[in-house]
Formats: C-alpha cells, structure tokens, sequence
C-alpha cells in the first residue's frame, strides 16, 4: 500500500504524539517499527565497529597511564592532539557465593551481625517456584510479589513469521 508523501519516517516520531502515532494506520505502523529496528541494529553494529577502533587506537596509551598512575583499573586521561582522550576501565567485581554463605555463617556463629558486613539476599527463579509441589509452594506464597513488566508490541504480518 502505497502512503502518501507526507507520511511519517522514523526521524519525524520525537516530533508526534503518543496518540498521533497510535492513529497511524497499521500497515504504517509495521513498516515503521521495521525500519525502527534496521536502524538499531545498524547502529549497534557501528557503535561496537566504532568502539573497536577507539580501543585498538588508545587501548595501550590507557593502560600505560594507568600504570603510571598506579592503577589497575578507573580513569585516566592523555592528550591527542587538541583533544583530551578520556579512558574509563570499570572495575568489575565477582564474589564467590559458596564462600561468601561460609563467611556470613561464621559471623553468625561469633554472635555478630552479618548485616552489618554483606548484603543478604534471596532469589528464587520463577522455574524452580513452578515445579516445587503445592505444599512448599504454599509456604512460600506470603513472600511473593508479581509485579508486570514493560509491555512490548510486535506487529507481525499475518501468516507470515517475522
């Protein structure tokens, strides 16, 4: 279906309401969400293409002032030219969880408060909750909430797969 010449792209969306864009007609609506997710993906792909060569042209000028600095990890900066590079390594930090139960349970065991040293916390996956017998399940029920999440809209062309 043919649309006329004025019909929205998505450069022309943060411009439109939330109530202009749901009167679109569907056919529109389909073809722009398609044209929405091309451009993401594209874009992601040139973000991580263009990242890639940010780090092959300063990854080694970074860590050597990190390592000037004194510093495994966090911010440096070093000039290029009339520009000021700015290069950020995050510290990323994992705790073994086994040991971590062994620590908490001997602060307990000397009598002080764990929670004055860690945070505690209880997960259980919506899997394991849906084959535990009623019986368990019940128990548990009283501690937990269903919250819904973002909805997300996809439309499909009928008998057709994406």
């Amino acid at each position: 279906m043919p649309f006329p010449e004025n019909t929205p792209t998505p450069d022309d969306l943060p411009s439109l309401s939330p109530a202009e864009i749901a009167a679109l007609p569907v056919e529109l609506l389909a073809i722009l969400q398609c044209e929405i997710d091309a451009r993401l993906k594209r874009d992601k792909a040139a973000k991580a293409r263009f990242d890639s060569g940010l780090a092959v042209r300063y990854a080694d000028r970074a860590a050597e002032a990190r390592q000037t600095a004194g510093k495994d990890t966090g911010t440096v900066r070093f000039d290029d030219g009339d520009f000021t590079v700015v290069a950020d390594l995050p510290k990323r930090v994992d705790w073994d969880q086994e040991r971590l139960v062994e620590m908490v349970e001997r602060i307990r065991a000397a009598r002080d408060d764990p929670a004055q040293y860690v945070d505690v916390s209880i997960k259980v996956p919506e899997r394991k909750y849906a084959a535990w017998p009623d019986a368990i399940r019940a128990g548990f029920e009283p501690a937990r909430t269903v919250r819904p999440g973002t909805l997300k809209i996809e439309i499909v062309p009928q008998g057709g797969d994406q």
